[in-house]
């Protein structure tokens, strides 16, 4: 069964109402080319001129604008959307969770994952420093959900850089990881396509990765390069740079035929021994 699948680029500023419009004339766009699922970056809605920018905008789950607009949106297009992350309260008013929302094709939210990961960088090459630590708290587990497109798995950025988040994940069959990230315009150039590339081949799946891409109001670069994924590592489609989205037909056939001629994953060997002659 063949499911298309798209991922939405954007360079999202601080105005949350001007980015909303701009996601809803990529989805209603995607739709149009045959979209049944949509993923949207992470911090699709908001990123500011702080970091602390977001506290002001968290919403307590289940309600709040951001989530109405993404409820309405897979509602009326009939779509299941995936909402790259905005930022949800916790019981600390200084940090906020990064939660990617799930909602079905009837407007109902299936599930939520908070970043697992933080990006707690500094970059002495570009003299950037990031630590979304301090405005943003962990989440504290895994998520995974079925959909009609395959058993779906959930990342966020950071997390595409540690294999065994994913690894994990595929105790459960995963069929598609879903990666929305913001990626900087120099870690990007360096690792981006590899790392996409790697958890794509490693776990025999698809990888959906929708990307921020561009210059952002707050004097951040990011890297763009959305792309789809199959499970052979074959780029199905991408976007460089600038907003717009990429669009594939998943076909779990492909998936079923491939982990049975290449069965990999059934010859892993995790309890390995090791000799020390010292």
């Amino acid at each position: 069964m063949m499911n298309r699948i798209a991922a939405i680029q954007m360079a999202s500023g601080s105005n949350v109402q001007g980015n909303l419009t701009e996601a809803g004339r990529l989805i209603d766009a995607a739709v149009a080319e045959g979209a049944k699922l949509i993923v949207l970056p992470e911090n699709f809605a908001h990123m500011g001129m702080e970091e602390e920018d977001k506290l002001g905008l968290a919403e307590t789950i289940g309600e709040g604008p951001i989530q109405e607009y993404l409820s309405e949106q897979a509602k009326n297009n009939h779509i299941w959307l995936i909402s790259g992350t905005i930022p949800i309260k916790t019981d600390d008013q200084s940090r906020v969770f990064a939660s990617c929302l799930v909602y079905n094709d009837t407007g109902d939210l299936v599930t939520r994952y908070d970043k697992y990961h933080l990006f707690d960088v500094q970059l002495t090459a570009t003299q950037e420093n990031y630590f979304e630590s301090e405005t943003i708290k962990a989440g504290d587990e895994l998520v995974w959900f079925e959909s009609p497109f395959g058993r779906i798995g959930l990342a966020i950025c950071y997390d595409v850089r540690f294999p065994e988040l994913f690894r994990q994940l595929m105790e459960h069959d995963i069929d598609i990881f879903v990666v929305p990230s913001a990626f900087t315009a120099s870690t990007g150039a360096a690792h981006w396509e590899s790392l996409i590339r790697s958890r794509a081949i490693e776990n025999l799946s698809y990888v959906v990765a929708a990307n921020q891409g561009g210059y952002h109001v707050n004097g951040r670069e990011t890297h763009g390069d959305s792309m789809i994924v199959d499970p052979w590592g074959n780029i199905m489609d991408r976007l460089l740079r600038g907003s717009g989205f990429v669009l594939a037909d998943i076909d779990l056939k492909q998936i079923q035929l491939i982990r049975a001629n290449f069965p990999a994953l059934k010859h892993r060997r995790i309890n390995i021994g090791n000799k020390n002659d010292g």
